[in-house]
């Protein structure tokens, strides 16, 4: 899994029962190399000779995963004929769900072929493709596996998981409707705004936006675009919150940087906790998983926001909680999709994504 943030790799190794029950063995995890970060990054946004950057990105991506999975095999002591297949993502570089109907797409580039041929494992990937083609919007897919791993027959529960964007799962405990979205910006733009400020790639532990104070009139500004009032199904991503969609709010804003830090981290909690209590009043227990559960104050703010607008004691865990570190749940629950592929067991929640009904996910490169 290469996410939103565009910060690195993350490989899980899984092992996944009859039912569907994953099992993450090990895992690491894999910066990206500055250049392929920033080829990465400038695909994001259209340029000049886009095909053939593209291509060439595809191709480096394959290569990257490639040398994680061996780095995986080699932690794990295993061989690649162990492994039944690799569940693999590749890197957002477009998504456009709300085009008029027919046109919308979702982009994920990478060169699944090449990754096949240099590990000699076959492959599952372009998860998002049948989704689309049923009239959804191809995203979130985590919902599905989120049910399988972490529903409870005795409690109301949430999975959030803090990338990039922030995604919500909710897991009545009468097991139907499993309903999840997007809710808004997590990391991408905190990480956009210290790395503009400060040129750190991220806020570690969240402690520079912490410092500083919410401004709550641009928090409430931010809060009125139109995106946070959009009834599901609805995803985003890079395309629609970025560096210029914050600047676009900061005209004539005079507030210190640091300050403009601990109003995103509201957004990101108030975002959510305004999501949970209009879909999943009753919740009772939250489940963070994602690099954004590292950031400890955004995650105390977000206990804090959530518990003062349920209005009662939820319970908020990390995923570690319940089996699953958090950097390892996006990873895992790629695995989980190739294996739903594989057994051909469709994986999309139409009431999540919009699609006329459920479909069996991804393409299959044999090795």
């Amino acid at each position: 899994m290469s996410g939103t943030s565009l910060d690195g790799i993350d490989a899980v190794l899984a092992k996944i029962t009859e039912d569907g029950q994953a099992q993450p063995l090990d895992g690491v995890t894999a910066p990206f190399a500055p250049a392929l970060r920033e080829m990465l990054f400038q695909l994001q946004s259209t340029g000049v000779n886009e095909i053939h950057r593209e291509h060439l990105a595809a191709n480096d991506l394959a290569m990257a995963y490639a040398q994680v999975v061996e780095t995986l095999l080699a932690k794990a002591r295993l061989q690649a004929s162990d492994i039944t297949a690799i569940g693999a993502h590749g890197q957002t570089i477009r998504h456009q769900p709300n085009l008029p109907s027919g046109h919308a797409f979702s982009h994920q580039t990478l060169n699944a072929a090449l990754l096949a041929e240099k590990t000699g494992i076959a492959v599952v990937a372009d998860f998002r493709q049948r989704d689309l083609a049923a009239g959804g919007q191809g995203a979130p897919l985590v919902p599905a596996f989120h049910a399988q791993q972490f529903s409870s027959p005795n409690e109301n529960r949430a999975v959030l998981n803090l990338g990039g964007i922030a995604n919500l799962t909710l897991l009545p405990k009468a097991a139907w409707p499993i309903f999840g979205f997007d809710t808004g910006p997590s990391n991408l733009l905190l990480d956009s705004w210290i790395q503009t400020n400060l040129g750190k790639p991220f806020d570690e532990d969240g402690s520079w936006g912490a410092s500083g104070n919410c401004d709550a009139e641009l928090l409430r500004a931010m809060l009125c675009d139109s995106y946070f009032q959009k009834m599901p199904p609805k995803s985003t991503g890079r395309d629609y919150f970025n560096l210029s969609w914050l600047e676009h709010q900061l005209v004539n804003c005079k507030l210190k940087p640091v300050d403009i830090q601990a109003t995103l981290m509201a957004l990101t909690c108030l975002s959510v906790c305004n999501a949970l209590k209009q879909y999943l009043p009753d919740v009772e227990r939250l489940i963070i998983c994602g690099g954004g559960a590292n950031n400890t104050a955004l995650i105390s703010l977000l206990r804090t926001k959530a518990i003062d607008m349920m209005g009662y004691q939820l319970a908020v865990d990390l995923s570690s909680a319940h089996g699953v570190r958090p950097q390892w749940v996006e990873g895992l629950a790629f695995a989980w999709l190739a294996w739903a592929h594989i057994n051909k067991r469709p994986a999309n929640v139409p009431a999540v994504t919009g699609a006329a009904g459920p479909r069996i996910l991804g393409a299959y490169y044999p090795n």
